[in-house]
């Protein structure tokens, strides 16, 4: 479902600010892979979502979703293939429009704008009965402004939407890191559970490592611009934080060094 071959991107390059973040990274997604990517800073997990997504060129490589090659196109054109959570809940929502607004603009993601564009009742049945499963109470509040939403609320919202219609890939970027604990566990086993029933194809990333090894079928570990750990299946199920680690410094070469992913 996803390809991405050879990618590399520097920042800055030639300058005294030149950062090397992705080098030679390769990664091959089966469809209905939910992989979780964990790594210290700098090590090169948000660069490879943001390559995927199409924010910023990359300087080599290809990137394909479901057998398309995306590298050329521009982050609006890849729209109708990701569905995409960010690390800001105030990201990924329009805070002025309505609740019931927000998840008619992302039901049409992808199409081509017409002028139907008023709800009929039978979508307004439909986002109440979505948005009961949440269970935050937004069922009742179609007509709310989105901006009057708690972080929680509004960071579920935006999952629903992101995964609306259905994307080839979702692209989860720290979606949970903004928000207490409570609600932090919240999310991510509606995550599971929206992945699950839909069967997406899904790429997380986490500074946690105890929520790397619990969802998903597959880890992967990023250093330095590469891809340094990659476990999957029952392997994967039998890892304990300590493996983990041990992985990593036997891959890297070095202990792992970032308080962040430790203390997470």
């Amino acid at each position: 479902m996803l390809k991405v071959e050879h990618l590399s991107k520097t920042f800055f390059p030639g300058s005294v600010n030149e950062k090397k973040a992705l080098l030679d990274v390769n990664l091959d997604m089966e469809p209905g892979d939910f992989i979780t990517v964990i790594g210290g800073n700098g090590a090169g997990k948000s660069t490879l979502l943001n390559s995927i997504a199409g924010v910023f060129p990359i300087d080599k490589g290809t990137i394909s979703i479901d057998g398309q090659n995306i590298t050329k196109l521009a982050e609006h054109q890849r729209a109708k293939y990701i569905g995409r959570v960010f690390q800001d809940p105030l990201l990924g929502t329009a805070a002025g429009m309505m609740i019931e607004e927000n998840l008619g603009i992302a039901a049409r993601r992808g199409k081509t704008p017409g002028f139907a564009w008023a709800l009929r009742d039978e979508e307004r049945d439909k986002y109440k009965t979505m948005l009961a499963e949440l269970d935050l109470g937004l069922e009742e509040r179609l007509t709310a402004r989105v901006g009057t939403l708690s972080g929680g609320q509004r960071q579920a919202l935006t999952l629903l939407m992101a995964t609306l219609a259905r994307p080839k890939l979702l692209l989860l970027d720290e979606h949970t890191a903004a928000l207490d604990p409570k609600t932090a566990e919240k999310v991510l086993t509606l995550t599971q559970r929206i992945v699950d029933r839909n069967k997406l194809t899904t790429l997380m990333i986490t500074h946690n490592m105890k929520d790397a090894l619990h969802y998903g079928n597959r880890l992967i570990m990023m250093n330095a611009g590469h891809i340094v750990v990659d476990v999957k299946g029952e392997e994967k199920a039998k890892l304990s934080i300590g493996d983990l680690l041990n992985l990593f410094e036997k891959a890297a070469g070095e202990a792992l060094d970032n308080d962040r992913m430790l203390l997470g």
